[in-house]
């Protein structure tokens, strides 16, 4: 079984719900505290074992690309005035692993984003990192990509990360529909199927497919045959949807905070939370936050 070794990032929507934040800034560089989004991601990949990265982006997002590239006026400044802390962080984030780019053209959905990193990938199994989806884990424990990782290798299979969420909730995501009843004890799942966004009363469970993937080559035969939606885009789990019937896919329940940052109230609640746990400022967060209650 060949190792998971690449992964993808597609980051080439418009953040309309941030709005007028990223009329000029993407909102993958939107900070949690101090750190962008997606460098959140793109270090939970590299914690994963990831080697190689390819995020595909939209003409608009070139300070994407700056940040990963490296700076060499600003590591020169740094190490003239000293600042060698800082100069590690700046020059880790260009060197700590391979990052590439591909630009997709026009706006045709996530399925189509994946579509386009066919040839970085090649016969490879891979993984998918979604933005939107920024997942918390202690020190020393597993981060949530590595745990679908392992899934992959137990079972040969594609894998969804999946997580509970409230029934309310079902309807804002895709929901798998599982092939027997899940025991507690078991975080793999074998999948009968896949409904997007499915109303309250018609979702087949309350595990939602929460923006972390290991995917097969076949991903591809799938996403060549799967039609744009009523919007216009390829959806990728109506690709894994066609997927699942052919082939077996697999869900891993993952442990870690999951947060929603591609909402308002989601980020802000990252945000804090993250604050609160940065150790130069946790003690001032948190007397403002008792001055306010």
């Amino acid at each position: 079984m060949k190792k998971v070794k690449k992964a993808v990032i597609p980051a080439a929507g418009m953040g309309t719900r941030f709005l007028p934040a990223t009329k000029a800034l993407p909102k993958e560089m939107l900070p949690i505290v101090n750190v962008p989004t997606i460098q959140h991601i793109v270090q939970e990949a590299i914690n994963s074992g990831i080697e190689e990265i390819l995020i595909v982006v939209s003409s608009s997002k070139n300070s994407i690309i700056d940040h990963f590239d490296t700076s060499y006026e600003l590591e020169r400044r740094l190490l003239d005035k000293n600042k060698i802390e800082l100069y590690k962080i700046v020059k880790q984030i260009s060197t700590a692993v391979n990052v590439h780019f591909i630009r997709q053209k026009e706006p045709n959905g996530l399925g189509d984003a994946i579509r386009m990193a066919k040839v970085f990938v090649g016969d490879e199994p891979f993984a998918v990192l979604l933005g939107d989806d920024f997942v918390y884990t202690v020190k020393n424990s597993k981060p949530a990509l590595q745990q679908c990782i392992d899934a992959y290798a137990k079972t040969n299979n594609s894998i969804v990360g999946v997580q509970k969420v409230a029934k309310h909730d079902v309807s804002k995501y895709g929901i798998i529909k599982p092939i027997k009843t899940v025991s507690a004890k078991k975080n793999i799942i074998k999948v009968e199927s896949l409904v997007e966004k499915p109303k309250t009363e018609d979702a087949p469970s309350n595990y939602a497919v929460l923006g972390r993937y290991v995917l097969t080559k076949d991903i591809f035969n799938a996403l060549s045959t799967t039609k744009p939606d009523k919007s216009g885009e390829v959806q990728l789990t109506d690709a894994i949807q066609k997927l699942a019937k052919k082939k077996r896919v697999s869900a891993c329940n993952f442990t870690g905070t999951r947060y929603d940052i591609g909402s308002k109230e989601g980020y802000v609640i990252a945000t804090i939370d993250m604050a609160l746990k940065d150790s130069d400022i946790s003690s001032k967060i948190k007397n403002h936050i008792k001055k306010i209650k």
